[in-house]
């Protein structure tokens, strides 16, 4: 690949005081400019999304001609290290996409009603940071939909759960299933811990 950073002309003229601005293309995927996408371990997603949002530069980086050009201005022992650094990346890369799969797909969402005093309850929800949601965001979330309190507290493990004031597990359920759909619904699992009388 060649070294200079792609760059496309901003809009409006250069001034007589200096040359005008240019904006630089940044990859959707691994936030480098496209022609150091190589480096960055996502090679194959990098250049799916050049080719998406920017045909003519992915032309100009992956054409055949430009790849030809590339490689026969190694030498033989650098293009066999490349042709290898290549595939240890790319095996890296999706062993490390498997591992994340395993990890979200063994992840539990666990909600719970929780007695507090009184028959008064709160809806606890944990789990929900494996699945890689904004705990916060997904409070406030909480907060709207069921016009209530719901703020993201500490757990005595050291992880962070959302409390909900009120008896929303249910409901929080089938919300949960709806907007974020990339939590299986094996994964989500109710607990009531309420309070035996003696």
């Amino acid at each position: 690949m060649s070294a200079e950073v792609a760059t496309e002309p901003a809009s409006g003229a250069g001034t007589a005081e200096g040359p005008s601005a240019r904006k630089v293309v940044y990859c959707g995927v691994c936030t480098l400019p496209p022609e150091y996408c190589e480096f960055g371990g996502t090679v194959k997603k990098c250049e799916e999304w050049l080719q998406k949002n920017h045909p003519d530069m992915h032309q100009k980086l992956y054409s055949e001609e430009a790849l030809n050009a590339n490689l026969s201005a190694l030498s033989v022992d650098a293009q066999k290290r490349a042709e290898k650094d290549a595939a240890k990346k790319t095996a890296k890369a999706a062993a490390a996409e498997q591992r994340e799969a395993e990890r979200k797909a063994e992840a539990v969402v666990l909600i719970k009603r929780v007695e507090r005093n009184k028959r008064k309850y709160v809806t606890v929800v944990s789990g929900l940071e494996e699945h890689g949601l904004d705990l916060k965001k997904v409070a406030k979330e909480l907060g709207k939909k069921f016009a209530t309190g719901s703020s993201v507290t500490k757990t005595a493990a050291g992880g962070e759960e959302i409390t909900v004031q009120g008896d929303v597990s249910d409901d929080l359920y089938d919300w949960l299933l709806e907007k974020y759909p990339e939590i299986p619904e094996d994964n989500l699992d109710m607990k009531d811990d309420t309070k035996k009388k003696a």
